[in-house]
């Protein structure tokens, strides 16, 4: 979710629903709409997943700067690019993952190689863009980087 207002006012929505579960009398779903909502809110937080590189500090990189041979595009609240990120297990740390909602020029750059969508995960494996790629073909790739 791109807007923290939006994010804010779904979180209040989530928390009536508790609230209203709880003044029911069903405690049992008060918590399990709860859990439910805390994980909702995390999942779509406007602010989870910075602080990675940006996709023009990817371009920039000169061949000794160990340019990432796998990057992944993504954004919070795709269950495509959790299900990849699930997929890859620890191997997901050696790829270098760029959030399209915080870097306008990644979104630009997915847009460019998708006729205009913003379809995440597109993932680049040796600077070849794969939209949605299975996840065997990027784990394959990491591991390989493993056998350098």
């Amino acid at each position: 979710m791109r807007s923290r207002p939006l994010w804010v006012l779904l979180v209040l929505l989530l928390g009536l629903v508790v609230v209203d579960a709880a003044r029911d009398g069903r405690p049992a779903f008060a918590v399990g709409y709860g859990v439910v909502a805390l994980a909702v809110a995390w999942w779509s937080s406007p602010w989870r997943g910075r602080g990675g590189p940006t996709h023009e500090e990817v371009l920039t990189m000169s061949d000794t700067e160990a340019r990432p041979d796998v990057v992944i595009y993504w954004r919070p609240g795709c269950g495509f690019c959790a299900m990849l990120k699930a997929r890859l297990g620890s191997a997901r740390d050696r790829a270098t993952w760029i959030n399209i909602w915080e870097d306008e020029q990644g979104a630009a750059y997915v847009r460019e190689v998708n006729g205009g969508n913003e379809t995440v995960p597109t993932v680049v494996i040796d600077g070849v863009p794969h939209t949605n790629p299975s996840p065997k073909l990027v784990l394959e790739r990491l591991r390989q980087l493993d056998d350098r």
